[in-house]
């Protein structure tokens, strides 16, 4: 019984989807067809041409427009327009820099400072960690233990030892 009923609504289904794919045609006199004839004449419209200098243009601001490369990690915006970005690696911190167009660069501190609160025993309160390095990136000491979802104090500093002096702080939540 189900069978039946079953061809029975495909039978129904493909002979309503038959009858709407079904052209409907009309019969035209001699007399209407002349009419059609002129009603269905079509104009034809000059081809647009294209000025090589607009079209340079128009490069130029889809290079322009383009979007900026993602910076991976917890991205800091400095006060110079500049960016950094703190992420874990090796289970340690590690502290990269970027320039305005969001492409690496040179590091211009001479460390980094690094406080984040202990999320696993009461003492110690704080972990701590400077991060040292060389080139594009400065990278901590210490490691970092899971789970990364947690205020961290950044203190960017010039100079060496004694002299040494915070030149930019930060304050971020990271989250992994």
């Amino acid at each position: 019984m189900k069978t039946i009923a079953a061809f029975l609504c495909l039978v129904v289904a493909a002979s309503v989807a038959g009858a709407e794919a079904t052209p409907t045609v009309k019969t035209v006199d001699a007399k209407d067809a002349s009419a059609a004839a002129k009603v269905t004449d079509t104009k034809s419209v000059p081809a647009k041409t294209v000025d090589p200098k607009a079209a340079a243009a128009a490069k130029k601001d889809a290079k322009k427009e383009a979007p900026l490369p993602k910076i991976p990690g917890t991205v800091i915006e400095r006060t110079n327009g500049t960016f950094l970005s703190l992420q874990v690696v090796g289970g340690n911190f590690t502290l990269t820099f970027y320039d305005k167009k969001h492409k690496v660069m040179a590091i211009d501190v001479t460390r980094a400072t690094a406080r984040w609160p202990n999320t696993r025993t009461s003492l110690p309160k704080d972990y701590r960690t400077v991060l040292n390095g060389s080139g594009t990136a400065l990278v901590g000491s210490r490691p970092v233990l899971p789970p990364f979802n947690f205020s961290v104090s950044i203190n960017l500093q010039m100079g060496e030892g004694d002299d040494a002096k915070v030149v930019e702080s930060y304050t971020v939540t990271f989250g992994g």
